[in-house]
């Protein structure tokens, strides 16, 4: 059993930087991550993840090239470094991790195990 914490969340300006933490009571190490968003009024979608071991990468088109996941196993975290930040990326951020499953089915939702609570992020002036 996991119980994953996010962290990093907060009110940013447009144009600004964040970096979100995802860590886990247990190890992470063979679990795929993805972190995932959820707006105001709009259905939680895949913003991010990442396999367990050949870092393979999945990125949601609108975030492709400002946001950057990554993985420490060292640390036990994943990280998701969001540059550019824009008002529409406002939204809950959650991480997520899932063992049985491939790193694009994993941002469809699909095989997820563990879901954390969440980290608000709100982008704007």
């Amino acid at each position: 059993q996991l119980q994953i914490v996010e962290s990093g969340g907060g009110l940013v300006q447009p144009g600004g930087s964040l970096t979100l933490s995802c860590t886990a009571s247990g190890s992470l190490a063979d679990y795929r991550v993805g972190w995932f968003r959820q707006l105001p009024g709009k259905e939680r979608e895949g913003v991010s993840c990442i396999s367990s071991v050949e870092s393979r990468t999945y990125y949601h088109g609108s975030v492709e090239g400002r946001f950057t996941i990554s993985r420490d196993k060292a640390k036990n975290a994943v990280y998701l470094q969001m540059i550019d930040l824009k008002p529409e990326d406002t939204a809950h951020y959650y991480c997520a991790a899932g063992a049985l499953t491939t790193v694009q089915a994993l941002c469809g939702q699909i095989g997820i195990n563990y879901w954390g609570q969440g980290t608000q992020v709100t982008v704007s002036s």
